[in-house]
Formats: structure tokens, sequence, C-alpha cells
């Protein structure tokens, strides 16, 4: 029986001046980054993600982890067989739309772009804003901390893990009475909290845009962050992308979802590999690989092939 293959589209936090490298050995990704390079509203963000430290900075990571997956994914070319579907974490929701062929990759970075500012804007008149991941708390013990640190779940990568989002000044007073009841707390480098409602100002403005876009036919189905549940279609794709900015990304019912699918094989399209590695300590029947762990294009077609015969 032939393998089936999901496709995963990273968020941000894991990008480098080297993200861009392998996908440029492809002809087809080289056209697709110097269109990126050459745009006027693209070439600073994409620019500063190679340049310094302000790669981490929402306005630069959000348009520069989607040009990084997409060009990527131009590069595989044609795969050994097509994904039965694609997932992405976060902004790589977005992505995700791009490698189903339900949006042009250009299009698709001019929205993550657009996206960033729109979330940015909501902290224009309120007080930073922070995340912090958190594992391992005794059950009771994650809701209690939030609502006393005024933090909002914000993405549920496990049974005991999950990212959660609020004021900046409270993020390492959260992280410090996690680690006293017993559990595990990073600060995170985002100064949005993302998928919170204290995200709610971006919604309808990021819908709006989305409502203008040109949509194409789904060549498979998206997975939706919100509900876990494949999506088809255009309407459900601009109906469920905006509300992701204010509302709980379900990231392990995502992973179950795959499972459920039949997935046996996984490949992450980098930059990085942490949900190549969530999803092979979930289900560990999966075989998982980021691009990341690769030195060419050739070694990433020739393990698929390997997998999916």
């Amino acid at each position: 029986m032939a393998g089936r293959l999901v496709i995963l589209c990273p968020g941000q936090g894991a990008q480098h001046p080297a993200m861009f490298d392998m996908a440029r050995s492809d002809p087809a990704a080289s056209r697709i980054l110097d269109r990126c390079f050459d745009d006027p509203v693209l070439a600073g963000p994409l620019g500063a993600a190679l340049e310094g430290a302000e790669r981490f900075a929402n306005r630069v990571a959000q348009p520069s982890i989607v040009a990084a997956t997409l060009a990527m994914w131009t590069a595989l070319g044609e795969l050994p067989s097509p994904p039965a579907l694609v997932a992405g974490y976060s902004i790589g929701e977005l992505s995700a739309y791009g490698v189903a062929g339900a949006l042009d990759p250009l299009d698709a970075i001019r929205l993550a772009a657009e996206r960033a500012r729109m979330m940015d804007a909501c902290l224009a008149d309120g007080p930073r804003q922070g995340m912090v991941a958190l594992s391992g708390l005794p059950l009771g013990t994650v809701e209690t901390l939030l609502q006393r640190f005024g933090f909002h779940p914000a993405i549920l990568n496990g049974d005991d893990a999950l990212v959660a989002g609020g004021p900046a000044a409270e993020a390492e007073g959260l992280a410090q009475a996690a680690a006293a009841a017993g559990g595990k707390a990073t600060v995170l480098p985002v100064e949005v909290a993302s998928h919170t409602p204290l995200l709610r100002g971006a919604v309808a403005p990021f819908a709006a845009l989305l409502a203008d876009q040109h949509w194409s036919a789904f060549s498979f189905p998206v997975l939706s962050g919100i509900s876990a549940e494949p999506v088809h279609d255009a309407a459900r794709a601009m109906a469920d992308l905006p509300r992701q900015i204010a509302e709980p990304i379900r990231w392990k019912d995502c992973m179950d979802a795959c499972a459920e699918a039949g997935a046996t094989v996984a490949l992450e399209l980098g930059p990085g590999a942490a949900l190549s590695r969530m999803l092979q300590a979930r289900h560990p029947q999966i075989a998982c690989r980021s691009v990341a762990e690769f030195r060419t294009l050739d070694g990433i077609r020739s393990w698929l092939g390997r997998q999916l015969e």
C-alpha cells in the first residue's frame, strides 16, 4: 500500500539568515524569491530577515516564514504522490493555502505582511504583549495560573503543553509561578499575543482583505487550526483564517487529524523542525522529517520516494 503524505508548514520562531538557500538552488523557487525581494512592500521585511536582530519582529517574521515555506514547496517540484493533507501552525496556516494551490505564492506572502501589520496595530493603544510556553503542569493548574496573570490559551500543543498569550509585564511572573507549581515555562521572543482575544481588532480587517483575494481550486485539503477539520473551499478558508488570529490553535487536534487521515509520512517545509518532532512524538508510527534535516533537494526527494513507494 502506498504511503499517505502530510505537508507541515511552520510558524515563526526558527527563521535564520540561510533559510532561503536550499530553495534558491531551484530556478522556479529562485524566481519567486526574486519577485519577493523586488516587491516594494516585501523587500524591507525579507531583507531584515536576512541581515539582523529584527528577524523575530512580527512584521519581519510572518512574511519571511511564508516566503521560505512556499519557496521550498516550489523547489521540491512534483512529488512521488500528492499530499493527502497540508497543515500549518499559526502563520503557517496561510502558507498551507499557498501549498494547496488556493492562493498564489506572492499573494500569500503579501497577505502575511498585511496580517502582521494588522496584528501589530492591536498593540498601538494598549500594553505590551508577550507569550509563554507552558508544559508539565498538574491538572487544573493551568487555568488558575492563566487567570491570575491575565493570560489566555493561544496554541494547544499537547495534553499538558500549550502556548499562552497576555501582557508582557506578567510573562516572567507567569513563568516563575508555573515553575514553582512543578511545570516548565519559557518566555518566548514574541511581542504579539497571537490567537488570543487581545488580537480581536485584526480579525475584521483581515477578513475583508481575504475577501478581495483571488482564490483557486484546492489541490488537496488544508486543516483548519481552530477546528482541526479539513477545509476544501475558499468560503471556509475565508471564515477560519481571520478567526484564528484571535482564537486558540488546536495543534494537538490537528496532529491527531493527520493520524486519523491515515498519514504515514510527514514533511515539514522549514525552517526549523519543531512540527515534525511534535508529530513524531505524538504519533511515532508516522515517518516525520523536516527539510532542515537535509543538505539537498535531491536528498529530500529521495527520502520521500522511499517512504511513499
